[in-house]
């Protein structure tokens, strides 16, 4: 078997070593300096610390390697356990040091006889006909040794008698098994019992030994008993072969008949359970099948131990072996696997010359013969080769390096096996060539969100960040950090924390009514020199879970209790109290409602929504003086959370019920008030923009400067009447100004009923236009035409304005 193994480095020959250890070292035993022999066989190493590192330890358990290159055993080896019976027991270790070179370090466990044989029973009993004729067989439960080798079982004795022999026989695994040998004919009547004791003994020196007693007992003979064809059985079977598939057929006779010639055939007590795994027989028709799967490459051989056995009295077992050998087919792929800091890609100097290794390669087959060999290649046309060596091979260049050609190398690595059909298996390797560091970190995202639930476990991975940098190298390695900061006047550091690979982790359990979302600023920095770096924005939203316990906060309890009176005489509907809790959770979770869950509930009823206790029905003279009643504030989370209130009612006969209906919402108060007014404003308001439309009609005024007018014509409707309503006609209208010069005139504008625009009067002698009705507006001006600049006192102003039909009150100003 040969792993794959790749590993950056960057050597042009690879050195082995090879220690050898007894087990049962105490630890800390040193094994060798490996620094020392290195250096021996031409190794390089820097002179700087540390030394040498390991890259691979096939039991990391048992050895290690200081950074000074020393290897010690880190606990006591026992090899029985490490390799159980194998030949031999090999720890590997490949080792890499400073200069990036490779040596490959063995360490072969040499076997102790720390162990005796064993019996899996203190006693072997065993029946035999008394017509067993000499030479008859009985195979005998053998012993175990877990040493190996010549330290295992190699013999085995019985005391010496005349009567029985041991022959030892030698298994395809290479261990020892024994079967007792009738030597003389057997007398029941002389003698019906015999007991001797069987030794097993080791190769070591001295030897070790496990004894077990044998009990013989010799019974009536049956006159014949079963015979198998042959002693031994040699088979083959394919591994991977399906269960039921026929193994072998096995027939035994006996000529008597009926139940004494009917054969029963099974495994002898001996065989093991990883055998009866793997086949089963017929006890009837003596065919064994496949009983489970079949490896050729955990287990070739099976010896199986078969008796066949007449269901008469004192019947005599006939035995046999069946020796299974498992083919081996082409079922195993060769395999790949990678071990180093980055199983898929290697980073190599567009400045590497020829034969710089960057790779150190396996391959491996468990297969065996030609459908384990294994050749390996590169595909494809690539700077680069595969070199040789006795175990492995390495991955060289072998051309020019130009990254501003080619920056990235897709290497395929086949390996292909020798069966039939042969099984090929691939594996990818990225080569990247390095280069300067001329490009910034750039985050996926440049803001981040992430939805988290209120009392998280501290440590747990909130979300992770990513920033992609397209150098190569170091210059492409991006590690992140939080920018400092603080969030609530606490360092960022106390709420998040990141990793080198992006993942944000919270260094507290947040709490949605203390801090419900907070953002902090996220460092991607890349390792060139000089570094750059860029940020991102991370905004954590806490969402909250109904994780507080609603509180009773009115009636006040005291240790959950709370007392309240009413009246005796109190009716239908009245108010106990009111029940109020507080949650501080949102939503649903901190939505309360209220029930009355045990006691006096037919004499009292709640509001769910608002908490109110009203009595439900009159209690009366007779009526107890105290009822309970427990109420329960609950919310709507999931799982929702409840408080209780244990209330105690006590009625009173000093309370008056004044009031039924609960007390005064004054809120509600203030609302209806508020509204009440302002539909009185309102009705106001239309009532006085129609008044004003109305008198707007009627309203015919004079507006005289001074004293000069001495009529005035206005229509108020608010005005007392104090004379009778007279009809005028525009002939009753007439301007007598006081003290004015006969050569002023009187103009009038905005007449549509006059001939012109601008018109004169003289106010002594005319009267107004006939055409100017009432409806229209009239702006009358006395002027002084020789002085229109005068001053007041020489020309007044006079406004006539007339609308509507209604006939204008008249007023005379003396």
């Amino acid at each position: 078997i040969v792993p794959f193994l790749l590993f950056l480095v960057g050597t042009e020959a690879v050195i082995n070593l090879k220690y050898g250890i007894n087990e049962e070292m105490k630890p800390g035993s040193v094994i060798g300096n490996v620094t020392k022999d290195a250096l021996k066989q031409g190794f390089q190493i820097a002179p700087q610390p540390p030394y040498l590192r390991v890259i691979s330890n096939s039991e990391p358990r048992w050895v290690e390697l200081s950074p000074a290159g020393i290897l010690t055993t880190q606990m006591k080896i026992d090899r029985d356990v490490v390799c159980r019976q194998n030949p031999k027991c090999v720890i590997s270790l490949e080792v890499m040091s400073n200069s990036m070179e490779i040596c490959v370090i063995k360490v072969e466990i040499e076997d102790l006889n720390d162990n005796a044989p064993r019996f899996p029973t203190n006693h072997i009993d065993i029946e035999i006909s008394e017509n067993a004729s000499p030479g008859t067989r009985f195979p005998l439960e053998g012993a175990s040794d877990p040493d190996s080798g010549i330290f295992g079982v190699q013999s085995y004795s019985i005391t010496p008698n005349e009567l029985f022999g041991l022959e030892i026989k030698t298994r395809g695994d290479g261990s020892k098994i024994a079967e007792l040998v009738v030597q003389k004919s057997l007398d029941r009547e002389t003698q019906s019992h015999y007991t001797y004791e069987i030794s097993a003994e080791d190769g070591g020196d001295p030897p070790k030994i496990g004894a077990v007693q044998l009990n013989i007992k010799v019974i009536d003979s049956n006159d014949n008993n079963p015979v198998f064809d042959e002693a031994v059985y040699t088979v083959n079977v394919m591994e991977n072969s399906p269960i039921n598939t026929i193994v072998i057929d096995l027939n035994a006779t006996d000529p008597d008949e009926g139940t004494n010639g009917e054969i029963v055939y099974s495994f002898h007590s001996y065989v093991t359970e990883k055998t009866r795994d793997a086949f089963k027989i017929d006890p009837r028709t003596g065919i064994i099948t496949v009983n489970g799967v079949l490896d050729y490459e955990t287990a070739q051989i099976y010896e199986i131990d078969v008796q066949a056995k007449d269901l008469g009295p004192n019947s005599i077992p006939a035995h046999c072996k069946v020796t299974v050998n498992v083919m081996d087919t082409n079922d195993n792929p060769p395999v790949i696997s990678l071990l180093s800091l980055n199983t898929e890609m290697v980073e190599v100097s567009e400045n590497a010359q020829r034969g710089y290794v960057i790779a150190l390669v396996r391959v491996s087959d468990k297969d065996s013969g030609a459908n384990g060999k294994v050749q390996c290649r590169l595909q494809g046309n690539v700077p680069f080769r595969l070199q040789e060596y006795e175990s492995f091979s390495t991955i060289l260049v072998d051309g020019r390096l130009d990254r501003e050609q080619k920056d990235t190398y897709n290497l395929t690595i086949q390996a292909e096996d020798s069966g039939m059909p042969p099984l090929r298996a691939t594996k990818s390797l990225v080569v990247k060539v390095t280069d300067e560091n001329d490009n910034p970190p750039h985050f996926l995202k440049p803001h981040y969100q992430e939805m988290v639930m209120e009392n998280n476990l501290p440590g747990s991975c909130l979300l992770a960040v990513s920033a992609e940098d397209p150098d190569l190298g170091m210059n492409g390695t991006v590690s992140y950090s939080i920018v400092p900061g603080e969030i609530k006047h606490m360092d960022v550091n106390t709420y998040v924390s990141i990793n080198p690979s992006g993942r944000i982790y919270s260094m507290r359990s947040f709490d949605h009514e203390y801090t419900r979302t907070f953002d902090f600023k996220v460092l991607a920095r890349d390792n060139g020199n000089p570094s750059l770096s860029s940020n991102a924005t991370v905004r954590i939203v806490v969402l909250d879970v109904n994780d507080n316990t609603p509180v009773m906060t009115n009636p006040p309890l005291v240790n959950g209790t709370a007392e309240v009176s009413i009246p005796r005489n109190a009716g239908v509907g009245f108010m106990v109290t009111q029940v109020k809790a507080d949650d501080y959770d949102e939503g649903e979770n901190g939505r309360l409602t209220y029930t009355i869950s045990e006691g006096d509930r037919a004499f009292f009823e709640i509001d769910q929504v608002n908490g109110e206790v009203r009595s439900t029905r009159m209690f009366g003279e007779n009526a107890k003086s105290t009822y309970e009643i427990t109420v329960v504030a609950r919310d709507h989370g999931k799982p929702s959370l409840s408080a209780s209130a244990y209330i105690v009612v006590y009625l009173s006969p000093d309370l008056n019920a004044q009031e039924t209906i609960g007390p005064v919402n004054l809120s509600l108060i203030f609302i209806i008030a508020l509204g009440s007014i302002a539909a009185i404003l309102f009705v106001t308001m239309i009532f006085v923009a129609v008044k004003c439309k109305r008198d707007n009609k009627e309203i015919r005024t004079y507006n005289c400067s001074g004293a000069a007018c001495v009529l005035c014509l206005c229509g108020f409707g608010n005005q007392k009447k104090s004379s009778k309503k007279k009809k005028l006609s525009k002939n009753d209208i007439r301007l007598v100004p006081r003290d004015v010069e006969e050569t002023d005139k009187m103009n009038v504008v905005s007449c549509s009923s006059l001939t012109s625009s601008l018109n004169y009067f003289d106010y002594h002698q005319q009267s107004l236009p006939l055409g100017c009705r009432r409806s229209e507006s009239t702006f009358l001006n006395v002027e002084n035409q020789n002085s229109r600049n005068a001053a007041p006192n020489h020309g007044y102003q006079h406004t006539f304005t007339g609308q509507g039909h209604q006939q204008p009150d008249l007023i005379i100003n003396g």
